[in-house]
């Protein structure tokens, strides 16, 4: 038999499954638009205005007003940007792969060596990581 406690953690993740459900849409959308503009040449301070770092930062703010009188509020704050960070990450890892294969020349080759770090280092910045194992 579940217990209240139990309940309370499911519903808390679904609630921050359901909050991320768009953004994650749009992120998905939105880098391969960046990736277009930039190989069709706009100057990368047009680009920069178009990028994840802005997304996520908007959606904080948004979810932060939405959850206001939330039980759990910064709980499913965390929980949904932690949802959604790796997630939307996934395209720009695509991306550097397709960038560093074809050697198009983006940003995507510039900022990342590898894989993971395309992936993850907006949550874990792997130079650092490598330095201490």
């Amino acid at each position: 038999m579940k217990t209240e406690k139990d309940i309370n953690q499911n519903s808390t993740l679904l609630k921050a499954i359901g909050l991320v459900k768009t953004p994650i849409i749009i992120a998905l959308i939105l880098t391969p638009i960046r990736f277009s503009l930039e190989l069709a040449g706009l100057p990368e301070s047009v680009i920069f205005i178009i990028g994840l770092l802005w997304l996520t930062l908007a959606f904080a703010i948004y979810w932060g007003i939405k959850l206001f009188n939330e039980k759990n509020a910064y709980l499913i704050l965390l929980l949904s940007l932690c949802i959604f960070s790796p997630i939307s990450r996934f395209p720009v890892a695509i991306l550097w792969w397709i960038d560093t294969k074809w050697e198009i020349g983006t940003h995507y080759s510039l900022y990342f060596d590898n894989f993971v770090q395309a992936t993850f280092q907006q949550v874990v910045d792997t130079r650092y990581v490598a330095r201490y194992l």
